[in-house]
């Protein structure tokens, strides 16, 4: 196991200097972070090695630019593959009953809409629903349950609003 007490000095001694010289080379905050993440992961897994050399701040710049630079020929190389395939067809919008379940579904209790979205979009037996989510089966039953009722009643809300507004 590397020597964490050491890898935590040195992260906080060079993350902000790191994190700095790859935002220049990449000119993208969210980029630069990344690349100097996987850098310092790269760092943690070879720090018994990486301690020894004499910068290893240096091994580190070195690594993330590599990683930056490798994502940025890798976006480039799709560019390309795109203009010379063109764009991918377009997905189909999603259906207004689609939408409606989704809408009705973000109304229910985070506990229930989970139990629905494994049990029944996942095809999860209620037993795995009930170890993924560390409840009871029978609590897993009555989110279930009472999930169901819940969304029967939203989608019969927008339904009568619907014909509603058609009849207006």
């Amino acid at each position: 196991m590397p020597d964490s007490e050491g890898f935590d000095e040195f992260y906080r001694g060079s993350r902000q200097r790191l994190l700095g010289f790859v935002y220049v080379l990449t000119g993208n905050l969210a980029e630069a972070q990344d690349a100097v993440q996987e850098a310092y992961i790269r760092a943690w897994q070879r720090w018994p090695t990486v301690r020894g050399y004499d910068d290893p701040e240096a091994w580190l710049r070195v690594v993330a630019s590599r990683i930056a630079v490798s994502r940025w020929r890798s976006l480039r190389s799709r560019a390309r593959a795109y203009l010379r395939h063109g764009a991918e067809e377009s997905v189909p919008a999603p259906s207004t009953e689609t939408l409606e379940v989704v809408a009705a579904l973000r109304r229910l209790p985070e506990a229930q809409r989970t139990a629905i979205a494994l049990h029944y979009l996942l095809g999860m037996p209620v037993a795995e629903v009930a170890r993924e989510t560390e409840a009871p089966v029978g609590t897993v039953k009555a989110r279930l349950s009472r999930g169901r009722a819940a969304l029967a009643g939203l989608l019969t809300v927008v339904d009568l609003e619907e014909e509603e507004a058609a009849d207006a």
